[in-house]
């Protein structure tokens, strides 16, 4: 595995071997790549049916999930490769579940919505398409595996190593060309990387670190839960646009406290 590019901490595993895109100042703009998820073996416990995905599905769109393609995604990945045996037979339903390191995954819902409000950037509406992604906390990569099925490249950034590896484990049967996968303190977010047309945080602190900002291409968006006064998180939109940032603030959300180092 070669180091990350720029020379930053990290060093991203290029499952299938995908270069690095070429044009930064691109990353706003480029269409997704066509990568189909491919499911491994299954499993014994009927949870590869495409039946058991699509009732997730319609209970995603009964709640207000309403891109087509979010759906299409949120079905197509087989999220109880990203869940222990314990845990496997709960893997379709609405609720997260632990994953190690004291840390989770979250439910379909919250996923299919902070990827939908991404899916939502100036940038999209503008007529473009996303780009390059980066997410903050891989945890146990599957939601970097939904955002594969919809843009363009994901750079994923994990500061626990053991989380990391597992990830990388839970990820390779799925031969994601387009994803990246980073060890490294995710609050300094990926310059190698930047810009990005899209950020996304699966854990929240008191403030967004100033470097997602920076690191956000002119239309792109950054989505992340943000804890305000008692501690209460609640997710937080910003546009990137050309006379500034634009915040807004939505519903309350319950995330992991977003930490700094490399563990």
């Amino acid at each position: 595995m070669s180091p990350a590019p720029g020379g930053r901490p990290g060093f991203p595993a290029r499952l299938g071997g995908l270069a690095k895109g070429s044009a930064a100042a691109g990353a706003a703009a480029a269409g997704p790549r066509s990568t189909a998820v491919r499911a491994a073996a299954p499993q014994g416990l009927g949870l590869d049916s495409v039946a058991v995905r699509q009732r997730m599905v319609q209970r995603l769109a009964q709640a207000g999930v309403a891109q087509a393609e979010v759906l299409r995604a949120m079905g197509g990945v087989p999220r109880h490769l990203f869940v222990d045996t314990a845990l496997v037979t709960q893997a379709y339903e609405d609720t997260s579940l632990p994953i190690g390191w004291g840390q989770t995954i979250s439910k379909p819902s919250v996923v299919a919505r902070m990827v939908q409000l991404l899916l939502q950037a100036p940038c999209v509406q503008a007529g473009g398409q996303l780009g390059r992604v980066l997410e903050i906390g891989t945890g146990c990569g599957y939601q970097a595996a939904v955002l594969s099925c919809l843009v363009r490249e994901v750079y994923t950034v994990e500061r626990l190593r053991a989380m990391h590896e597992r990830a990388r484990e839970r990820l390779r049967p799925l031969r994601l060309a387009n994803v990246h996968l980073i060890l490294g303190d995710g609050m300094l977010g990926y310059a190698a990387g930047a810009p990005y047309a899209g950020i996304i945080s699966a854990a929240g602190g008191e403030q967004l670190p100033p470097a997602w900002q920076e690191q956000l291409a002119v239309g792109g968006r950054l989505v992340a839960p943000v804890a305000g006064s008692g501690g209460v998180q609640a997710l937080q939109v910003v546009d990137r646009t050309a006379q500034g940032y634009v915040h807004s603030v939505l519903e309350a959300v319950h995330f992991v406290p977003l930490k700094s180092g490399i563990a």
